[in-house]
């Protein structure tokens, strides 16, 4: 394989990768990001402490959040708040 058919090829896919992010990271319309209120291995997504979902090491983390549905947040006992 040729050098530019390599390059474009490492294009193609930093460009799908940047776009697989982009929309991992997104909100779910008519969900919520509520904090504190995941289990161990069962967050949505990453925090200062970690880059991935399901990388959630206690209960409860108050970093660690969940999309739920609007509204259902604060009706959660022990959240932290809506991201």
């Amino acid at each position: 394989m040729g050098n530019s058919k390599k390059t474009a090829l490492i294009g193609l896919f930093a460009v799908a990768f940047t776009m697989m992010g982009a929309a991992a990271h997104a909100g779910k319309p008519g969900f919520e990001k509520c904090q504190g209120i995941a289990k161990a291995g069962m967050n949505d997504c990453g925090t200062s402490k970690h880059a991935c979902a399901g990388m959630a090491k206690t209960d409860a983390g108050p970093d660690e959040w969940v999309y739920v549905p609007e509204g259902t947040c604060k009706k959660i006992a022990g959240n932290k708040g809506v991201k």
